[in-house]
Protein backbone atom coordinates (compact mmCIF):
# COMPACT_ATOMS: atom_id res chain seq x y z
CA UNK A 1 0.00 0.00 0.00
CA UNK A 2 1.19 3.30 -1.13
CA UNK A 3 1.99 5.47 1.57
CA UNK A 4 0.00 9.11 1.76
CA UNK A 5 2.26 12.04 0.61
CA UNK A 6 1.25 13.89 3.78
CA UNK A 7 2.55 10.95 5.97
CA UNK A 8 5.95 10.74 3.45
CA UNK A 9 6.40 14.76 3.77
CA UNK A 10 6.10 14.31 8.08
CA UNK A 11 8.94 11.74 7.92
CA UNK A 12 10.89 13.53 5.94
CA UNK A 13 10.56 16.67 7.81
CA UNK A 14 12.05 14.71 11.08
CA UNK A 15 15.79 15.01 11.00
CA UNK A 16 18.07 11.74 11.38
CA UNK A 17 18.98 12.76 15.52
CA UNK A 18 15.63 13.26 16.73
CA UNK A 19 15.14 11.55 19.92
CA UNK A 20 19.27 10.85 19.80
CA UNK A 21 20.12 12.84 22.85
CA UNK A 22 17.41 10.86 24.88
CA UNK A 23 18.65 8.03 23.78
CA UNK A 24 22.12 8.41 24.39
CA UNK A 25 21.26 10.03 28.04
CA UNK A 26 19.53 6.88 28.63
CA UNK A 27 22.46 4.49 28.14
CA UNK A 28 24.91 6.75 29.95
CA UNK A 29 22.10 6.48 32.80
CA UNK A 30 21.98 2.18 32.49
CA UNK A 31 25.45 1.17 31.11
CA UNK A 32 27.29 3.73 33.27
CA UNK A 33 29.46 6.59 32.05
CA UNK A 34 32.18 5.77 31.89
CA UNK A 35 31.75 2.84 29.13
CA UNK A 36 31.02 5.52 26.42
CA UNK A 37 33.42 6.23 23.93
CA UNK A 38 35.24 9.72 23.60
CA UNK A 39 33.26 10.99 21.03
CA UNK A 40 29.75 10.61 22.60
CA UNK A 41 31.35 11.71 25.93
CA UNK A 42 32.02 15.33 24.06
CA UNK A 43 28.54 15.22 22.87
CA UNK A 44 27.20 14.99 25.88
CA UNK A 45 29.12 18.19 27.56
CA UNK A 46 28.00 19.84 24.16
CA UNK A 47 24.14 19.05 24.36
CA UNK A 48 24.42 22.19 26.96
CA UNK A 49 26.71 24.24 24.87
CA UNK A 50 24.06 23.66 21.37
CA UNK A 51 20.74 22.91 22.57
CA UNK A 52 19.86 21.96 19.33
CA UNK A 53 21.07 20.28 16.01
CA UNK A 54 23.22 17.35 15.57
CA UNK A 55 26.42 17.87 17.71
CA UNK A 56 27.61 14.33 16.56
CA UNK A 57 29.64 15.40 13.41
CA UNK A 58 30.82 18.36 15.44
CA UNK A 59 32.14 15.94 18.26
CA UNK A 60 34.25 13.37 15.90
CA UNK A 61 35.84 16.73 13.99
CA UNK A 62 37.10 18.06 17.46
CA UNK A 63 38.97 14.64 18.08
CA UNK A 64 40.06 13.81 14.36
CA UNK A 65 41.32 17.87 14.68
CA UNK A 66 43.32 17.59 17.69
CA UNK A 67 43.65 14.03 18.11
CA UNK A 68 42.36 13.07 21.44
CA UNK A 69 39.86 13.65 24.18
CA UNK A 70 42.89 15.28 26.41
CA UNK A 71 44.32 17.32 23.35
CA UNK A 72 40.59 18.37 22.64
CA UNK A 73 40.35 20.13 26.23
CA UNK A 74 43.95 21.84 26.33
CA UNK A 75 42.96 23.41 23.25
CA UNK A 76 43.45 27.42 23.16
CA UNK A 77 39.54 28.99 22.36
CA UNK A 78 40.91 30.32 19.37
CA UNK A 79 42.01 27.02 17.62
CA UNK A 80 38.87 25.49 19.23
CA UNK A 81 36.64 27.56 16.97
CA UNK A 82 38.45 26.52 13.51
CA UNK A 83 36.81 23.60 13.60
CA UNK A 84 33.45 23.07 11.17
CA UNK A 85 31.98 19.92 10.63
CA UNK A 86 29.26 19.15 7.86
CA UNK A 87 26.10 17.51 8.92
CA UNK A 88 23.94 15.23 6.77
CA UNK A 89 22.37 17.20 5.26
CA UNK A 90 25.50 18.85 3.85
CA UNK A 91 25.17 22.04 6.26
CA UNK A 92 28.50 23.45 7.95
CA UNK A 93 28.93 23.82 11.60
CA UNK A 94 31.37 24.84 13.79
CA UNK A 95 32.29 25.66 17.37
CA UNK A 96 31.57 29.00 18.60
CA UNK A 97 33.16 30.69 20.81
CA UNK A 98 30.46 30.01 23.85
CA UNK A 99 30.97 26.08 23.00
CA UNK A 100 34.76 26.33 22.64
CA UNK A 101 34.74 28.50 26.37
CA UNK A 102 33.20 26.35 27.76
CA UNK A 103 35.19 23.19 26.91
CA UNK A 104 38.37 25.17 27.93
CA UNK A 105 36.30 25.44 31.70
CA UNK A 106 35.88 21.61 31.84
CA UNK A 107 39.78 21.43 31.11
CA UNK A 108 40.33 24.06 33.70
CA UNK A 109 38.21 22.24 35.86
CA UNK A 110 39.80 18.82 35.43
CA UNK A 111 43.64 20.33 35.94
CA UNK A 112 42.54 21.91 39.25
CA UNK A 113 40.71 18.34 40.05
CA UNK A 114 44.24 16.71 39.62
CA UNK A 115 46.30 19.44 40.88
CA UNK A 116 43.78 18.49 44.34
CA UNK A 117 45.42 15.39 44.49
CA UNK A 118 49.12 15.84 45.28
CA UNK A 119 48.32 18.68 47.37
CA UNK A 120 46.76 16.71 49.62
CA UNK A 121 49.15 14.10 49.97
CA UNK A 122 53.29 14.31 50.10
CA UNK A 123 54.03 14.66 46.66
CA UNK A 124 57.47 12.37 46.53
CA UNK A 125 55.30 9.04 47.10
CA UNK A 126 52.20 10.32 45.20
CA UNK A 127 54.17 9.03 42.07
CA UNK A 128 51.55 8.23 40.05
CA UNK A 129 49.43 11.44 40.86
CA UNK A 130 52.44 13.99 40.41
CA UNK A 131 52.58 12.40 36.74
CA UNK A 132 49.06 12.46 36.08
CA UNK A 133 49.15 15.99 37.29
CA UNK A 134 51.84 17.34 35.49
CA UNK A 135 50.94 15.73 32.34
CA UNK A 136 47.13 16.64 32.06
CA UNK A 137 48.98 20.38 32.80
CA UNK A 138 51.52 20.36 30.27
CA UNK A 139 51.16 17.41 27.57
CA UNK A 140 49.51 19.27 25.14
CA UNK A 141 50.87 22.86 25.79
CA UNK A 142 51.57 24.29 22.74
CA UNK A 143 54.48 26.62 24.01
CA UNK A 144 57.40 25.51 25.93
CA UNK A 145 56.53 26.25 29.68
CA UNK A 146 58.57 26.04 33.10
CA UNK A 147 57.20 25.49 36.18
CA UNK A 148 58.54 24.44 39.71
CA UNK A 149 56.97 22.71 42.75
CA UNK A 150 58.11 24.08 45.76
CA UNK A 151 57.94 21.15 48.73
CA UNK A 152 58.42 22.11 52.27
CA UNK A 153 59.79 19.30 54.72
CA UNK A 154 57.98 16.86 54.49
CA UNK A 155 57.69 17.27 51.23
CA UNK A 156 53.93 18.85 51.02
CA UNK A 157 53.01 20.96 47.90
CA UNK A 158 53.37 24.46 48.89
CA UNK A 159 53.25 26.14 45.39
CA UNK A 160 53.37 25.02 41.56
CA UNK A 161 54.25 28.28 40.48
CA UNK A 162 54.84 28.73 36.31
CA UNK A 163 58.35 30.78 36.51
CA UNK A 164 58.18 31.11 32.39
CA UNK A 165 56.23 30.72 29.16
CA UNK A 166 58.28 30.43 25.97
CA UNK A 167 58.34 29.27 22.43
CA UNK A 168 57.49 25.82 20.51
CA UNK A 169 60.79 24.89 21.46
CA UNK A 170 62.20 27.37 24.69
CA UNK A 171 61.68 28.91 27.79
CA UNK A 172 64.04 30.95 29.60
CA UNK A 173 65.19 29.97 33.00
CA UNK A 174 67.04 31.89 35.58
CA UNK A 175 68.20 29.46 38.08
CA UNK A 176 68.85 32.17 40.74
CA UNK A 177 65.28 33.36 40.04
CA UNK A 178 64.29 29.41 41.07
CA UNK A 179 65.83 29.47 44.27
CA UNK A 180 65.48 32.98 45.12
CA UNK A 181 61.67 31.97 45.12
CA UNK A 182 62.41 29.08 46.78
CA UNK A 183 63.77 31.22 50.01
CA UNK A 184 60.78 33.51 49.64
CA UNK A 185 58.18 30.39 50.07
CA UNK A 186 60.64 28.70 52.97
CA UNK A 187 60.88 25.90 50.49
CA UNK A 188 63.30 22.94 51.32
CA UNK A 189 63.08 21.22 48.01
CA UNK A 190 62.08 21.33 44.90
CA UNK A 191 60.49 19.75 41.77
CA UNK A 192 61.63 21.16 38.16
CA UNK A 193 59.04 20.46 35.44
CA UNK A 194 58.71 21.54 31.83
CA UNK A 195 57.20 20.50 28.59
CA UNK A 196 58.29 19.86 25.25
CA UNK A 197 55.63 20.89 22.91
CA UNK A 198 57.67 19.15 19.88
CA UNK A 199 56.26 15.51 22.08
CA UNK A 200 59.80 14.36 22.58
CA UNK A 201 60.85 14.33 26.19
CA UNK A 202 64.20 13.74 25.61
CA UNK A 203 66.45 16.46 28.16
CA UNK A 204 68.42 18.28 25.26
CA UNK A 205 71.97 19.63 26.60
CA UNK A 206 70.56 22.82 27.64
CA UNK A 207 67.94 20.86 29.72
CA UNK A 208 70.68 19.04 31.22
CA UNK A 209 73.06 21.93 31.89
CA UNK A 210 70.17 24.41 33.50
CA UNK A 211 69.40 21.63 35.73
CA UNK A 212 72.67 21.09 36.66
CA UNK A 213 72.91 25.11 37.37
CA UNK A 214 69.47 25.28 39.74
CA UNK A 215 71.03 21.90 41.78
CA UNK A 216 74.31 23.82 42.70
CA UNK A 217 72.51 27.18 43.66
CA UNK A 218 70.22 24.98 45.62
CA UNK A 219 72.81 22.86 47.35
CA UNK A 220 74.76 26.12 48.92
CA UNK A 221 71.07 27.17 50.62
CA UNK A 222 70.73 23.62 51.79
CA UNK A 223 67.67 23.20 49.36
CA UNK A 224 67.13 19.82 47.58
CA UNK A 225 65.82 19.14 43.62
CA UNK A 226 64.14 16.00 44.09
CA UNK A 227 63.67 15.92 40.13
CA UNK A 228 63.58 17.54 36.85
CA UNK A 229 60.46 16.14 34.66
CA UNK A 230 60.19 16.83 31.24
CA UNK A 231 56.71 15.74 29.78
CA UNK A 232 55.88 15.76 25.97
CA UNK A 233 53.31 13.82 24.52
CA UNK A 234 55.10 10.25 24.35
CA UNK A 235 55.61 10.28 28.02
CA UNK A 236 57.44 12.04 31.18
CA UNK A 237 61.46 11.72 31.41
CA UNK A 238 62.68 11.94 35.04
CA UNK A 239 66.00 13.29 35.07
CA UNK A 240 66.58 11.33 38.19
CA UNK A 241 65.70 8.26 36.79
CA UNK A 242 67.66 8.13 34.02
CA UNK A 243 70.81 9.03 36.00
CA UNK A 244 70.47 12.77 35.18
CA UNK A 245 71.52 13.73 39.09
Amino acid sequence: MTEQPEIAAQKAAVPHHAGHRERLRERARRAGIHHLPDYELLELFLFRSQPQGDVKPIAKALLARFGSLAAVLAASVEDLMTVKAEDTRGRTKGIGAETALDLAALHEVSRRVAKEEPAKRTVISSWSALLAYVRLSLQHEPREQFRVLYLDNRNQLILDEIQNRGTVDHAPVYPREVVRRALELSAKAMIIVHNHPSGDPTPSRPDIEMTRQVIEAARSLHIEVHDHLIVGREGVASFKQLGLM
